[in-house]
């Protein structure tokens, strides 16, 4: 039950229980308010519905389960930054209308070869209401896009940058290694006092005594982490040398796997490191490449699935009776490779999405596909060259900034989330009774 109220209703309530009254006058409790973030609450039962499907995820995950009270906090925490940003995204316009929601629903449950109809009695199964699900589905989109616009989309990785990476690398002696690390992060807030930061450092050392105690990491991770990926143990996959921060690199590379780091400042906060396992890469790379061009036409708010798709077959029809495939994806392509006829250039395997590439090898050269769905929208694909190639330096060029764009990328979303909630108003009443 999700309940939102204005601050004047909030100033009636005082926090108290929302109650029925029935004839005797006596009051039944069925929910109450564990916290404010700007001009909404989180009830008590928001707050256990959350609860319940994480504490199935770290379950499902076989992590040992953080105490009760520790998983409670650190829940709460997070439902007040989403939160914090959802009343961001709707200061800055940003919204998502019920259509796309549901036909966003809709591809959900085709990529999970399931109709709509199994989803709601699965959503029924695991007791969550339809109506809740596209909520939650509409809140993660517009996270999305909120991370997309503050985030992503002003990311720029220079080549100066990347042969810094390079060289650093170089100069590592593991120029070759990744590491599969797993972390913990306590953040710090922008202009904290000596007293706050005092208390977040040890916070940290609480949470790495336990650790060298004999505390399962991710159990920790999930009680203590203020990352957004505490609740799945702290994992952040494997990594090469040169897209671990540069504060934190000499410590990973002098860890063996199992050890864990001690307690690690950084400009967000501190951190621990685990280092779950290590492993060299190749040096030389050949790969099957192919010279492609596409027309793709996106799905918005305003273009359905359906237009999108029977606009491309119309295209298609065109190209096979003559006409001339660079021109029309000029003139229809909503992608930037419109302005070279829709030509993306020379693709290696995992250059494009998963469903681009299995059509784009199911076909012989200059051959056109059928419409294609993606999670970019509908495509027509035509190949025009295939060649083996030695990509070891421009692989590692493109390896080197996706590594650094991602870096940054995770470094300024963690300084703008920590800006989004320490700009929100936030009471808690979790301990009222």
């Amino acid at each position: 039950m999700i309940i939102r109220l204005s601050l004047f209703a909030l100033t009636l309530l005082t926090g108290a229980a929302l109650a029925q009254i029935p004839a005797s006058g006596a009051v039944v409790l069925i929910d109450r308010i564990v916290a404010v973030v700007n001009d909404e609450v989180i009830t008590r039962n928001e707050l256990e519905a959350r609860k319940g499907l994480i504490l199935g995820q770290l379950k499902r995950q076989g992590t040992p389960l953080p105490a009760p009270d520790v998983l409670e906090k650190q829940v709460l925490e997070r439902l007040l930054t989403e939160r914090a940003q959802l009343h961001f995204a709707k200061e800055n316009g940003i919204r998502v209308d019920d259509a796309f929601v549901e036909r966003t629903i809709a591809r959900i449950a085709e990529d999970n070869k399931i109709t709509l109809t199994q989803l709601r009695e699965m959503l029924a199964k695991d007791g969550v209401t339809y109506a809740k699900y596209r909520e939650d589905i509409r809140s993660e989109i517009i996270l999305s896009r909120l991370r997309e616009r503050e985030v992503d989309s002003r990311i720029v990785v220079s080549d100066a940058e990347i042969d810094h990476y390079l060289a650093t690398n170089e100069a590592r002696a593991g120029k070759q290694d990744e590491y599969r690390l797993a972390h913990i992060l306590v953040l710090v807030p922008e202009q904290a006092s000596p007293e706050q930061i005092g208390a977040k450092q040890a916070r940290a050392e609480e949470a790495l005594r336990q650790i060298r105690a004999g505390a399962d990491f991710a159990q920790v991770a999930a009680g203590y982490s203020d990352a957004g990926d505490a609740l799945k143990g702290g994992e952040l996959g494997w990594r090469p040398a040169g897209r671990i921060p540069n504060v934190f690199a000499e410590t990973v590379t002098e860890l063996k796997a199992g050890d864990t780091s001690k307690v690690l400042r950084s400009a967000n906060g501190f951190h621990i490191l685990k280092l779950l396992e290590k492993r060299g890469k190749d040096s030389q790379t050949f790969v099957d490449q192919t010279r492609v061009r596409h027309i793709l036409l996106r799905v918005s708010e305003t273009v359905s699935e359906a237009e999108a798709k029977t606009k491309l077959e119309r295209l298609r029809g065109r190209v096979a009776a003559g006409e001339d495939f660079a021109e029309l994806a000029k003139l229809n392509s909503e992608d930037p490779s419109s302005a070279k006829g829709g030509e993306v250039g020379w693709v290696s395997p995992g250059d494009t999405v998963p469903e681009f590439e299995k059509a784009m090898n199911g076909l012989k050269l200059n051959e056109v596909s059928e419409a294609v769905r993606t999670p970019f929208g509908w495509h027509l694909i035509q190949p025009l060259e295939r060649r083996r190639q030695d990509v070891t330096e421009t692989k590692s060029r493109e390896l080197a900034r996706q590594a650094v764009r991602a870096r940054k990328i995770e470094e300024g979303y963690e300084d703008w989330l920590r800006q989004v909630r320490d700009r929100a108003f936030v009471e808690y009443r979790l301990d009222e009774k």
